[in-house]
């Protein structure tokens, strides 16, 4: 399979929507890593907001490069390559959670018990795998933030990846496939 070329646009390098929507995230100081990251591999892979919400950390291989995609819906799950930027923001994400884990760690032997989900890549800020319906409701605040003209919903994403490999040339069907 195909996935968008960093350079997606003639004067952007990702389509000016999703540019908005990163650029907004990373205001967000509270969770704005993880937005970005979460927001631009859902982007460039064509996620599902269920297949990035459930996504665990032995799906990534920082040092193969890789990310193991589990497809739903009776798609083929493949193994597709990460690049420069993608590296980067998941980097980024892993320091930051864990930071986060080590608070609440720290934070567990004070409180009692919390239940923190270790495996989840994308975690809420209350430790457990990051919900579909959080994640909607996040990136509807980023859009309107960003002032685009329709209220985004994560299928966008997913559509806008499938429009970036048609404009550099990809096949319809492999694009479905």
């Amino acid at each position: 399979m195909l996935w968008p070329r960093p350079s997606l646009c003639s004067r952007n390098r990702y389509p000016l929507e999703v540019d908005r929507l990163l650029q907004v995230a990373k205001d967000n100081t509270r969770t704005g890593i993880r937005d970005r990251c979460l927001i631009f591999l859902m982007f460039r892979h064509g996620l599902r907001v269920t297949e990035a919400c459930a996504m665990r950390l032995d799906q990534v291989d920082l040092d193969s490069r890789i990310l193991h995609v589990e497809r739903l819906k009776g798609g083929l799950s493949t193994t597709q390559p990460l690049r420069a930027e993608e590296l980067r923001m998941l980097k980024n994400w892993l320091q930051e959670r864990s930071r986060w884990l080590r608070q609440w760690d720290r934070g567990k032997s004070r409180s009692g018990t919390m239940h923190l989900d270790r495996q989840a890549l994308f975690l809420s800020t209350r430790g457990a795998a990051l919900s579909r319906k959080t994640f909607w409701a996040l990136l509807r605040r980023y859009g309107e933030d960003a002032g685009l003209s329709l209220p985004p919903h994560p299928h966008m994403l997913r559509h806008a990846c499938g429009f970036a490999l048609a404009d550099q040339g990809a096949d319809t069907r492999l694009i479905q496939d």
